[in-house]
């Protein structure tokens, strides 16, 4: 939680966040979105969000626990794991922050980076935006299942809030099972090119199972 308000406020007050709000903006994001979804931004440099939690005398095991930080290869202390990237809060069903996910602003690879499963954060059981959909789901009886953060943020920005979107992985049988808590109906909208429609066929036999 404390790492989700650094960067939402690094987002919205820093003159180094100007880019990723010009990016959010041309994407057609409003700031009711960015404020809902507490959308981020994780400053250009080794230890911004170190430095912040060092400050408010945090253990450094805890810290590196938190899959925010590596240790560096010197053993000399850690360092920033997102740098100058957009960043995505995943909440769990009770809408507590569990990991992130980054955005790059240009071609850097890896285009996305998430955070490493934790004792808190496991993607295989998590799902990006369901503290929102939840009881729209539950209401409606359907979920609509998308790949990414920015489909997912465009569905719910244009009233489809029933929706959900998988974090990097396949869909799995822990998805589902948690999905069916709210919605009878699950609807896969995947990108229509070939690589989204060999996703959307490889769900199928979860979907059987």
């Amino acid at each position: 939680r404390r790492a989700g308000d650094f960067y939402h406020q690094a987002l919205l007050k820093s003159r180094e966040g100007e880019n990723a709000r010009l990016y959010l903006s041309k994407r057609g994001f409003s700031q009711q979105t960015i404020d809902a979804f507490k959308i981020g931004f994780a400053l250009d440099g080794w230890d911004h969000l170190l430095r912040y939690f060092k400050n408010r005398r945090i253990s450094p095991g805890l810290l590196e626990k938190s899959g925010l930080f590596l240790p560096r290869k010197n053993k000399s202390g850690y360092y920033d794991r997102f740098r100058n990237r957009i960043m995505f809060p995943i909440f769990d069903v009770n809408a507590q922050i569990i990991g992130f996910g980054g955005r790059v602003l240009d071609d850097t690879l890896p285009k996305y980076l998430n955070s490493p499963e934790t004792a808190v954060y496991n993607k295989r059981y998590s799902l990006y935006g369901i503290h929102r959909a939840k009881e729209k789901c539950r209401s409606s009886g359907t979920v609509f299942i998308v790949e990414g953060y920015l489909d997912l943020l465009a569905l719910h920005q244009h009233g489809i809030e029933n929706a959900v979107a998988t974090l990097g992985t396949a869909l799995t049988a822990d998805h589902l099972k948690l999905l069916k808590r709210y919605a009878g109906r699950m609807v896969l909208v995947y990108d229509s090119d070939e690589a989204g429609i060999r996703s959307a066929k490889r769900c199928v036999e979860t979907f059987w199972q």
